[in-house]
């Protein structure tokens, strides 16, 4: 016989209600096989059996006492499953009505390419310097009290930055 055709495995009735251990023993696989038949999915089946199992776990003193504990646990398994189920559904529909042309970006040009790296090679002062003048809009001023040096070096840092700058991107002082 098959897993899929199968019952799940009764638990003999005793006098004392079954333990949790004998109840999963008997039932996981059979569950697992039921929600497989629904998703399609084997990982998915079995997270959700997990999970039932887990929360009969944590209220099994009561759930022990019922009639048939597995009916429960399937319960909730169905239940998760139909959840997870609505949660993808959901998901799916929300991304269809997204745009589905992004924008294209270029990337950054030659020109930005070669800038960045000629601005690489300037030592770190120079560098600070000639990002807050030029694209930070920061005047000499406000560029000497950042880097608590006068007014003169941050000029005499933009000048020589500019002039390796200019060897660097074009071959020559301009």
């Amino acid at each position: 016989m098959s897993a899929i055709t199968d019952r799940e495995t009764p638990i003999t009735p005793r006098e004392h209600p079954p333990s949790f251990d004998e109840v999963y023993a008997a039932s996981y696989t059979d569950l697992a096989v039921q929600l497989y038949a629904y998703f399609g999915d084997r990982q998915e089946a079995q997270d959700v059996a997990q999970e039932a199992f887990c929360r009969a776990l944590a209220r099994w003193d009561g759930i022990a006492g019922y009639d048939d504990p597995v009916a429960w646990i399937r319960r909730v398994a169905w239940n998760l499953a139909v959840s997870r189920w609505r949660r993808a559904r959901t998901a799916m529909n929300f991304l269809r009505r997204q745009r589905t042309d992004e924008p294209r970006i270029d990337g950054p040009g030659p020109e930005r390419v070669a800038l960045l790296a000629a601005l690489g090679k300037l030592p770190a002062a120079q560098r600070r310097a000639v990002v807050l003048h030029y694209l930070a809009d920061l005047p000499v001023s406000e560029i000497a009290g950042r880097e608590r040096v006068p007014e003169g070096t941050v000029r005499s840092w933009l000048t020589r930055a500019r002039t390796s700058l200019a060897t660097e991107l074009n071959g020559g002082p301009q």
